[in-house]
């Protein structure tokens, strides 16, 4: 299978924050059609350091994936990477006691056999296709938090998590040092059609953007830079958190 991929859009903002703590690779405004694999990541709220993490998680991959051939990437390969990354962390961690430095992870390479895609944390994933006027939802990943358990054991709903008391706790994330390290969820397929989307975002993107906003937006018949320019509008009247993203679009497909 080859995939062709058109421009991918990234957002990286610090939003109504003092600081940002959120990373991405490639960088905002570097990415192209030729990159295979993607990050956004978000250091989290309440840790020591937050924006060494992600900055560090994604420079690892990069360092890791940057040379390699990813032709036939898996979840080995991924593990690979994955466990370079926290060795990178553990080195980058020079707290001590217990309130360490943390970060979430949204994933995703386009290989011979589709898309892998993983993630830690309330940072979110979506595979994306376009149906006539708008878009529907063929993934998307369910949050390690708190509010993410109670939508899925059905206590209460995706509207209620809106204004949840606990809807920032987030119940994994990349952390050093840990004698268990938390695992990624993972999503492969290799079901993909031209104008199909993966959207990776941080959770200050989910204050603004709903998931019916995000499906009217890619199915507009405007082009992905527009797309993205409306997210980000969306993201500016709305969103307090910092606000990271990439809009990957798939061009073409061939088996």
């Amino acid at each position: 299978m080859q995939i062709r991929l058109n421009r991918p859009y990234a957002l990286n903002e610090q939003g109504r924050r003092d600081s940002s703590e959120d990373g991405i690779f490639p960088e905002k405004g570097a990415a192209a059609v030729d990159n295979r694999f993607f990050l956004v990541c978000d250091g989290v709220g309440g840790h020591e350091k937050g924006e060494v993490a992600s900055r560090t998680v994604c420079e690892a991959f990069a360092a890791f994936l940057g040379s390699a051939d990813l032709t036939d990437f898996d979840e080995r390969f991924f593990d690979k990477a994955l466990e370079y990354a926290y060795v990178w962390l553990d080195k980058a961690d020079t707290e001590s006691g217990e309130r360490k430095m943390g970060t979430t992870l949204t994933f995703a390479c386009f290989h011979s056999r589709g898309v892998f895609a993983a993630h830690i944390g309330d940072s979110r994933i979506y595979h994306l296709r376009r149906q006539g006027s708008r878009a529907d939802i063929l993934y998307k990943s369910g949050d390690h938090s708190i509010v993410g358990e109670l939508i899925r054991a059905g206590v209460i709903t995706a509207e209620e998590a809106a204004t949840h008391p606990k809807k920032n706790v987030v119940t994994r994330v990349m952390q050093p040092n840990q004698e268990i390290p938390a695992k990624a969820d993972v999503y492969e397929t290799n079901d993909l059609s031209a104008g199909d989307y993966f959207f990776l975002c941080t959770d200050g993107i989910l204050e603004s953007v709903s998931d019916e906003l995000l499906c009217d937006i890619a199915g507009r018949d405007i082009d992905d830079e527009s797309k993205m320019k409306e997210i980000h509008k969306a993201c500016l009247d709305g969103s307090h958190d910092n606000y990271s993203a990439y809009l990957i679009p798939v061009g073409g497909v061939i088996d």
